[in-house]
C-alpha cells in the first residue's frame, strides 16, 4: 500500500510543470529588482533553506529535483569544499530561454544547507558553462569559523 502512495507521489510530481517557477525566477523577479536580481535572490535562497532544513545532501538532491532546480550531481570533495553538478531538463530549459542564466537561488540554498549540516560558516557560488549548458555549483566553509560563533553577532 505504502509503495502505490509512493509511486503516485511520484507520478504526480513529476507532471508538475515548472513554467510557473520559470516565469517568477527568469522574468518577473529580474524585472523588478534589476542589477541587484542575482544577489537577492542568493540570500532569499539562503531564507529559503532555512525553511525547509534538509539532513542530507541526498534530501538536498531529493528537494531540488521535487522544486524544479535540476538534479544534483557530486562531482569533487575536498576537506573545506564540495563542487556539485546542477543538471537536468530544468537546467537545459533555462539555458534556452536566458542568454546567461545565474543559479544564485540554488546556490544560496545549498549554501545554507551545508552550512547548517556542517556546522562551519559556509557560502557558494555558480561556474556556468553556457557553451556545454552546465552549471557547477561550488561550495567552500571555513572550519575555523563554526556557526556557534555567528550566533553571538
Amino acid at each position: 500500500m505504502t509503495e502505490d502512495i509512493q509511486k503516485e507521489k511520484t507520478e504526480e510530481t513529476a507532471q508538475i510543470p515548472s513554467f510557473g517557477l520559470e516565469i517568477l525566477r527568469d522574468y518577473l523577479i529580474p524585472e523588478l529588482l534589476g542589477e541587484e536580481a542575482p544577489h537577492i535572490l542568493y540570500w532569499a535562497g539562503k531564507d529559503l533553506a532555512r525553511k525547509f532544513p534538509l539532513e542530507s545532501l541526498e534530501e538536498i538532491n531529493s528537494f531540488f529535483k521535487e522544486a524544479s532546480f535540476g538534479d544534483l550531481e557530486l562531482i569533487k570533495e575536498k576537506k573545506d569544499e564540495l563542487r556539485l553538478l546542477l543538471s537536468g531538463n530544468q537546467v537545459l530549459k533555462r539555458f534556452s530561454l536566458e542568454e546567461n542564466p545565474t543559479f544564485k537561488l540554488e546556490a544560496g540554498f545549498l549554501a545554507e544547507q551545508i552550512q547548517k549540516q556542517l556546522g562551519f560558516y559556509a557560502e557558494a557560488y555558480d561556474e556556468v558553462n553556457v557553451r556545454k549548458k552546465e552549471a557547477v555549483l561550488i561550495v567552500k566553509w571555513d572550519r575555523k569559523e563554526t556557526t556557534d560563533n555567528l550566533e553571538s553577532y
